[in-house]
């Protein structure tokens, strides 16, 4: 699993069973007498992949906990500890300030990073051909019919998409205007204008001048609340 240590950690992968309040309980536990902790990053998604990460304040003190706790065993697992490639969130924030544009254009280069790397994944795996049916439960053509139709691509999941400047908008109250939604959207860098779909509810889009700016207005637009609705944003299908 890996522990970034003012620059990360890593340490083998937890039993399955294992909680994340558990994990990072633990982990404090382990780490904290070799240096002042400023953040423990546990998730399911690091915990399916055997990682955490541990930020101390020093490099020294990462350097002591990975010669100190390598190989010590948690969850009867022996943890491999080593540095982190990048930066985490709290150790630039503690530089530079949670306000500072170096710590924005951090956030922002990660968030673009993680879009990037999920729609590699999901290009992937639409590219992936499906399973052959067994030749036994494989379904019967009448004879001399063939079929002229091409086959139906997978369709990427809204998730998945890949980023672009463009936000789709959807499960809006049917009382949604633009001016309210650009109230929303506008605070976010590079915003341009919000488009709502003539004869349709419940739908819009959001344009930016930047990939930067739409990739931060959606992870911090995704899943608000406008009335009684959750809206759903995603960048829009192309």
């Amino acid at each position: 699993m890996a522990t970034t240590l003012s620059t990360g950690v890593a340490s083998g992968p937890p039993e399955e069973s294992v909680k994340i309040p558990i994990l990072k309980q633990s982990l404090q536990a382990i780490f904290s007498q070799y240096g002042t902790i400023l953040d423990i990053v546990a998730k399911k998604s690091l915990r399916a992949k055997g990682q955490a990460f541990v930020v101390f304040d020093s490099t020294d003190a990462a350097e002591n906990a990975i010669r100190e706790v390598q190989a010590f065993p948690l969850f009867n697992k022996p943890m491999v500890l080593a540095f982190a490639r990048t930066r985490s969130d709290a150790t630039v924030k503690r530089e530079c300030g949670e306000e500072s544009r170096e710590f924005e254009a951090h956030k922002r280069r990660r968030l673009a990073e993680k879009e990037r790397k999920q729609a590699q994944l999901a290009h992937e795996a639409q590219r992936r051909p499906a399973a052959a049916a067994p030749a036994d439960k494989a379904p019967k053509k009448p004879a001399g019919l063939k079929s002229t139709a091409p086959a139906a691509a997978p369709q990427i999941p809204d998730e998945y998409l890949p980023p672009n400047t463009t936000l789709f908008l959807r499960d809006l109250p049917d009382d949604t205007e633009s001016e309210t939604l650009g109230g929303l959207f506008s605070r976010f860098d590079s915003f341009k204008e919000v488009r709502m779909v003539p004869g349709r509810k419940g739908i819009a889009f959001v344009e930016f001048e930047t990939l930067e700016g739409a990739i931060s207005a959606k992870e911090g637009m995704g899943g608000m609340v406008l009335g009684n609705n959750v809206v759903k944003v995603t960048y829009q299908r192309q």
